[in-house]
């Protein structure tokens, strides 16, 4: 199962389950170093619990993120979006 860091405020992080759904989890509980945008898997095998930062999910996430930021920067006449 994979998880999508959505925020980080203070000891909490904000994830995006599977369904679409947020939950609010102690930061604690995830690795150590994680992000905002990062993909966490969780894997049970032999009952125990493994959490992990997907990192080849996280750049592709973000990779394809950026193509479609820059698809959309590339039909605006000046080049960029301004929000």
């Amino acid at each position: 199962m994979h998880l999508v860091v959505d925020g980080i405020e203070g000891t909490v992080a904000r994830v995006e389950l599977p369904d679409g759904t947020t939950a609010d989890w102690d930061l604690a509980s995830l690795p150590r170093g994680v992000r905002e945008g990062d993909v966490v898997r969780l894997h049970v095998e032999h009952g125990d619990l493994e959490i992990e930062i997907d990192h080849a999910e996280t750049a592709r996430r973000r990779g394809e993120a950026q193509a479609q930021l820059d698809a959309l920067n590339q039909a605006t006449p000046g080049g960029e979006i301004d929000l």
